[in-house]
């Protein structure tokens, strides 16, 4: 087993940055950079929700923006990517630009599916982005089948799979991972275990203490990671589609992350201390980890930073402005892309 995460108490000591890495300084800062925006995006989503500008289901990535960006940057643009409904900032980092994101959940013509996905179904053929799904699991099958059409052409891509912590317990995950590694199938399946199944902790759902070893069952390469370390999740992934390229070989891995808010924006979040919280934005929180290893290299400073942070906040202001100002579909487009008998 491969292995880079730290013990899962947010009260343990916090891991050593990493500050020594073959990722080099422009990628680092990418890195930060890109962390900043999905942070900012999301807090732009969860105020325009608020504000009643759009409405239905919507969960933040809030907390878990370093496992996005690490994983995006170990992977190349031709990559599938399947995800789960807690997406924004996924779809952004495949390619997709923020402010069609924003104009996505308002409902848009302007939005990558033209208003018609919302948050939970983000999808784009152009970026390989293959979704945002709303079925719980259900994106795991889907993402084995596109790992099955790369391998029987031949072709040098991996799938990237997303899930939560609490799809490891649906049917379709072990279906899913079964024939992954009965056939070979190129797909990463993570595992992105923020601890909380909706309001459930997921101690009380699994019997095992680690959820990769859900992988021993198929005779499957695992490994786990820091989820809230970007540079220990993109070296550590990096090394996993490596070999995955040449061995055409699936791949679960776990990483431990946390969201800060709730399961989704009606969540308060009551089946959790506040403390708890707070330990993990203290000792944990990706961007202040990442930004504090950036300035002990000298590669940053605190105010390169702060303006870094600033522009972020710009950004999504403009992609809120650019969704506000998006029109809706016509009534004429209700019916088009719909199977209707």
């Amino acid at each position: 087993m491969l292995s880079n995460a730290p013990n899962s108490d947010p009260k343990a000591k916090a891991p050593t940055l990493i500050l020594k890495s073959d990722a080099d300084k422009s990628l680092q800062l990418d890195l930060y950079r890109k962390m900043c925006l999905f942070r900012r995006f999301e807090e732009k989503v969860g105020l325009a929700y608020t504000k009643r500008k759009f409405s239905g289901f919507c969960h933040l990535h809030i907390g878990q923006e370093a496992l996005c960006a690490g994983v995006q940057a170990a992977i190349k643009d031709t990559d599938y990517i399947f995800s789960g409904y807690r997406s924004h900032t996924q779809a952004i980092a495949k390619g997709i630009k923020p402010g069609q994101v924003m104009a996505e959940l308002f409902g848009k013509a302007d939005g990558i599916c033209r208003g018609k996905g919302g948050s939970m179904h983000m999808f784009s053929a152009e970026h390989r982005f293959m979704g945002g799904h709303g079925i719980v699991g259900g994106q795991l099958p889907l993402a084995a089948g596109v790992g099955f059409a790369i391998r029987y052409e031949e072709k040098d891509d991996i799938v990237v799979c997303y899930m939560g912590d609490a799809a490891t317990n649906q049917g379709a995950f072990h279906e899913a991972l079964n024939m992954a590694a009965t056939w070979d199938i190129p797909v990463l399946y993570i595992i992105e275990n923020n601890r909380y199944g909706m309001g459930t902790d997921i101690r009380r759902t699994s019997s095992i203490d680690h959820l990769w070893k859900r992988a021993l069952s198929y005779d499957m390469d695992y490994s786990d990671v820091d989820g809230m370390n970007v540079l220990a999740t993109y070296e550590h992934v990096t090394k996993l589609v490596n070999k995955m390229r040449d061995d055409k070989k699936p791949h679960l891995m776990e990483a431990l992350t946390y969201r800060y808010r709730g399961h989704s924006v009606s969540d308060p979040g009551t089946y959790r201390t506040k403390s708890e919280v707070e330990e993990y934005q203290k000792n944990r929180d990706p961007i202040m980890q990442h930004g504090k290893a950036l300035v002990s290299q000298g590669y940053a400073t605190e105010a390169e930073l702060k303006a870094w942070d600033k522009s972020a906040k710009e950004a999504a202001k403009e992609a809120e402005k650019f969704a506000d100002e998006s029109p809706f579909p016509p009534i004429s487009e209700a019916l088009d892309h719909n199977l209707v008998p």
